[in-house]
């Protein structure tokens, strides 16, 4: 019998959890990710009359925080479970009374694919992503897509889990990741496999190094990283330009 799809995998994962994400999210950073995420859409520098798309949506954190700031804004996931959360969010916020126009919902969710974004190029003044670009099958193809359909001029932002250079540290973090996180997903969630997937995306992924470096490839412009906690958590931001390619 054939594996499943990494997309597949990943799918089954996060609606297992979904009703306990957030919850889980809390406990394993103390809280810290609703500042980080905050922080992620203060750098996107979007407000009145501009449009933001944040990829790998979730339950809408990031959707939300971008739409206080008065920019319209569209959050797309690939999981449904993770989207009904996010749209019951929108209803208890009074979403329907916040958009530009009167019945306008802000933000907007859909179901989406990231490495096959359903909008065209140039559509966007910014599109982040937080914890989400790591869980596709090709990160890059989904950076890819993010600078396709940003405005030239527009950012790029990638929140996510880093590898700290100091290498004692990263060796504390991956023992945490490796042996708390599962037990707390085990207490919270109730079955720590699915995030024993959390250590296991993360070797895989190249993190704020790999991700600065393909935005640079890519051609983006300004390319920075702001590293959190030396380099645990990190925030990549890259400005598109006219000679940015999506290729």
């Amino acid at each position: 019998m054939h594996d499943k799809p990494h997309s597949e995998k990943v799918r089954e994962l996060f609606a297992a959890i979904a009703s306990r994400y957030d919850l889980m999210n809390d406990v394993q950073s103390f809280g810290l990710h609703r500042r980080w995420k905050r922080r992620l859409a203060a750098l996107a520098r979007v407000g009145p009359g501009k449009r933001a798309l944040d990829v790998c949506c979730g339950t809408g954190d990031v959707a939300f925080e971008l739409a206080v700031r008065g920019a319209q804004v569209v959050g797309l996931d690939f999981n449904p479970a993770m989207l009904e959360l996010a749209k019951r969010r929108a209803r208890a916020r009074d979403g329907l009374n916040s958009g530009i126009c009167a019945g306008t919902p802000n933000p907007v969710f859909v179901l989406g694919d990231a490495q096959q974004l359903p909008f065209a190029d140039n559509t966007f003044d910014a599109v982040t992503v937080s914890y989400g670009l790591r869980n596709l099958a090709s990160w890059a193809l989904g950076l890819v897509e993010m600078t396709r359909v940003v405005k030239v001029g527009g950012r790029v932002l990638v929140l996510d889990f880093g590898k700290p250079q100091n290498g004692f540290l990263r060796k504390l973090y991956f023992a945490y990741l490796g042996a708390v996180v599962p037990v707390l997903g085990k207490a919270i969630c109730g079955d720590g496999f699915v995030h024993d997937y959390l250590l296991e995306s993360l070797k895989r992924f190249p993190a704020q190094q790999g991700v600065a470096a393909k935005m640079r490839e890519l051609g983006l412009a300004e390319v920075d990283t702001i590293n959190i906690i030396c380099g645990v958590m990190s925030i990549t931001v890259g400005r598109k330009n006219a000679n940015a390619s999506t290729v």
